[in-house]
């Protein structure tokens, strides 16, 4: 059986990971700044997420939702106590695009309302209510369509304003920093009118943390650079360093009911121990401040080439929006310097999005070697 042609793959086949680095079964060392898109939080193979999970499956891997199971209070703790977003509640699933369904499924329970307001260029996964409020048409199917989604530019504070008014909006879901539509932002003063707004009209405000969350930012999720209180935050990717757990934080306004939500793998053993390492290693290896350390680097030396590129993004998750396509670029760092970049809906956009142990030598790397491809 062939598999399905849905990716365009790289000629690259990666084989061993260590920290920032991958290796091809050629033996070839990668430098890897795209991080699996933003999976990689702790870096690759670190050794006591390697410990932790093997240790955890050589007694449990899996046991279903019927069952008490004390990693999913532990996590749930630990996760407020770093994010500092107490009073939460947490609900554990698999992937980002199921903790975007869950949370507009909850925020539409919530208020007995079915209308959505999402924003240009954003991206909230490939199923079902989360692909309707998703900008790109091509992957939005016939079934998905049928979602109701209102879209406005991010900072269109008047139009989201109108239409809250109408009252049928039961979620705003908003990136505080856009990934795959290429690192789109808006500021102060429009997050939190949002905020005010949703709260006024009985509409819940979902923060989608997928990529932004677990430290990426340098802040624990990006909506806290502002002074908001999001309904419902949504996680996944970093959270689990490559190992499949996505989640939801819930309000306390929002009450549960048994059978309101619910999952297969979420929350398993292995989901819970993988997240709760990469917490307590970004706790003890400071590794929130090494974002904030290794961004101003690379604001630094990207002035190196502020002639071609201007920098987009915070912390480590971040873009180089060049005033020319970057598909060859991005080829020529890939085969003829070892260095994993990303793309975006933004044909110009090279993005940076690595494990957050990365040093001052690997940003170092980059611009010399792109520095080499625009000479």
């Amino acid at each position: 059986m062939s598999l399905f042609d849905v990716y365009p793959l790289f000629d690259i086949t990666p084989v061993k990971g260590e920290d920032v680095y991958v290796y091809d079964d050629k033996g070839n060392k990668y430098l890897d700044l795209y991080g699996g898109h933003a999976v990689i939080s702790i870096g690759h193979s670190h050794p006591s997420y390697v410990k932790n999970i093997s240790n955890q499956v050589s007694k449990l891997g899996f046991y279903s939702n019927s069952i008490q199971n004390p990693l999913q209070t532990k996590l749930a703790n630990k996760l407020t106590e770093l994010s500092g977003c107490t009073d939460y509640k947490l609900f554990l699933c698999n992937s980002g695009a199921e903790a975007n369904e869950n949370a507009i499924k909850l925020a539409s329970f919530h208020t007995n309302k079915k209308k959505l307001i999402a924003f240009t260029n954003s991206f909230h996964g490939r199923t079902s209510a989360a692909v309707a409020a998703t900008d790109n048409t091509k992957i939005v199917a016939p079934v998905n369509a049928q979602q109701e989604v209102e879209f406005f530019d991010l900072g269109d504070i008047i139009g989201v304003e109108r239409s809250l008014k109408k009252g049928d909006v039961c979620a705003v879901i908003v990136e505080f920093v856009q990934g795959v539509g290429g690192l789109g932002e808006s500021d102060a003063q429009f997050y939190e009118k949002l905020d005010q707004l949703c709260k006024e009209h009985g509409t819940c405000l979902i923060a989608d943390e997928v990529q932004s969350g677990f430290g990426r930012t340098g802040d624990f999720f990006a909506f806290q650079k502002y002074n908001i209180e999001p309904e419902i935050i949504s996680i996944a990717k970093g959270m689990g360093n490559g190992f499949p757990v996505g989640g939801i934080l819930i309000h306390p306004a929002i009450k549960a009911s048994y059978g309101l939500l619910g999952t297969t793998f979420g929350g398993n053993h292995l989901a819970c121990i993988a997240s709760l390492t990469v917490l307590e290693t970004i706790e003890k290896e400071s590794l929130m401040e090494n974002v904030f350390q290794i961004y101003s680097y690379f604001l630094q030396q990207s002035s190196s080439i502020q002639k071609h590129a201007k920098v987009k993004g915070r912390g480590l998750m971040l873009g180089l929006e060049f005033d020319f396509p970057v598909k060859e670029l991005r080829s020529n760092l890939i085969y003829k310097h070892h260095i994993f970049t990303g793309s975006s809906k933004n044909p110009n956009l090279l993005r940076i999005l690595p494990p957050l142990t990365l040093k001052k030598e690997h940003i170092d790397d980059l611009f010399d070697a792109i520095k080499s491809e625009l000479s």
